[in-house]
């Protein structure tokens, strides 16, 4: 989206009226970052790649020129507007860990796509802002390669925490992330400060220690990693830590201190659909193609299809201890995905007596 470029904008007042329009359209958080200052999100990044820690994720090293600076987006910009979205769940999410005859999916991923949500709010306010103040604007949700949690930390939304995620003073661990660039000048916030400070919350809960150190990620063993990225069968050695967990993992998100300010989102599209809030595994390994499509319509789980979908279920059931669960891994062991067929002989061998209970993280 694109105009004729004005003459650089600046003072308050032009800062206050985006932020105005931004709440109108529903977000929760408002900064202003410069596009054009030193980003040490770099060096990370490349640290990151080098050692391999974005595992099967291609993308990530495929991009990472142009994720090298926000610039690498668009030469011509000069601010970053990062908007943030509250997610804050209803219940506790460590709570579905515990009923371990269900199954545990992210809180981001129980409402509708995020990504389709927070676009069109997106578009909505760079239109605006170009009929209010000029300018040429460009949007981006994740799906592009703008790094948003430390530009959104440029910006004074929060910072990124020990676990690498973004933290908010007011939301805690549960901001989406949109960014509108823009050839307006406008005045930067103050950046936010980590305020982590001694705790190690997070770390300490990762079921599978995928933290190598404060600030630092392995996706290689970050059970949303294996749960939503990684294709085939995952490593034997992190299955028992997955527990019941079939999409992604909040643990060290739901553990994080910050929580205690944060707030259930308002936001009807994000509410948790009943039918994905600890749903049978039994009758989620029943699932072919045309019932996973229907159940995941407009759900950002439907992104990684029924196979890989079912494996996940299928490792929650050999998990779970519950012998009456035996017959729905027994059911697909003729599924047409060996992928498929591997993880429901291993939730067989989980099962058949005699069961020997094990300790199970999370």
């Amino acid at each position: 989206m694109t105009t004729s470029t004005s003459e650089p904008t600046a003072g308050n007042a032009a800062k206050d009226l985006i932020r105005d329009l931004a709440m109108a359209l529903g977000f929760d958080a408002c900064g202003f970052a410069r596009v054009d200052a030193p980003w040490p999100a770099s060096a990370r990044l490349a640290e990151f790649v080098a050692a391999g820690r974005h595992g099967t994720m291609d993308w990530i090293e495929r991009t990472a020129e142009r994720r090298a600076h926000p610039r690498s987006m668009w030469a011509d910009a000069r601010t970053a507007i990062v908007l943030g979205l509250n997610y804050g769940p209803q219940r506790d999410p460590l709570e579905a860990l515990q009923r371990r005859s269900q199954g545990a999916i992210s809180v981001y991923a129980q409402g509708d796509d995020y990504h389709d949500l927070i676009k069109r709010r997106l578009k909505q306010l760079a239109g605006a802002l170009q009929a209010r103040l000029g300018g040429e604007v460009k949007v981006f949700v994740d799906t592009a390669p703008l790094m948003e949690k430390p530009l959104a930390e440029a910006a004074g939304l929060g910072w990124q925490g020990k676990h690498t995620n973004l933290v908010s003073r007011e939301f805690g661990s549960w901001l989406f992330l949109g960014a509108v660039l823009t050839t307006l000048a406008l005045e930067p916030d103050q950046p936010g400060g980590d305020h982590c400070g001694a705790c190690r919350a997070c770390l300490d809960i990762c079921p599978t220690g995928a933290f190598p150190a404060p600030y630092q990620l392995d996706a290689r063993a970050c059970l949303s990693y294996l749960t939503i990225e990684h294709a085939g069968p995952i490593p034997e050695r992190y299955r028992a830590a997955l527990g019941n967990r079939i999409y992604g993992c909040d643990d060290c998100l739901a553990v994080c201190p910050w929580n205690k300010f944060a707030q259930a989102s308002h936001e009807a599209a994000l509410q948790a659909r009943e039918s994905l809030v600890s749903p049978p595994l039994a009758e989620l390994a029943a699932l072919d193609d045309a019932a996973f499509r229907a159940l995941f319509a407009k759900s950002p789980i439907k992104r990684i299809g029924r196979d890989r979908f079912v494996r996940n279920v299928l490792y929650a059931i050999g998990n779970s201890g519950e012998a009456a669960l035996a017959e729905a891994a027994r059911t697909r062991l003729g599924d047409g995905c060996e992928t498929v067929r591997e993880a429901a002989g291993w939730a067989l061998q989980q099962l058949n007596p005699p069961y020997h209970p094990r300790s199970w993280p999370g």
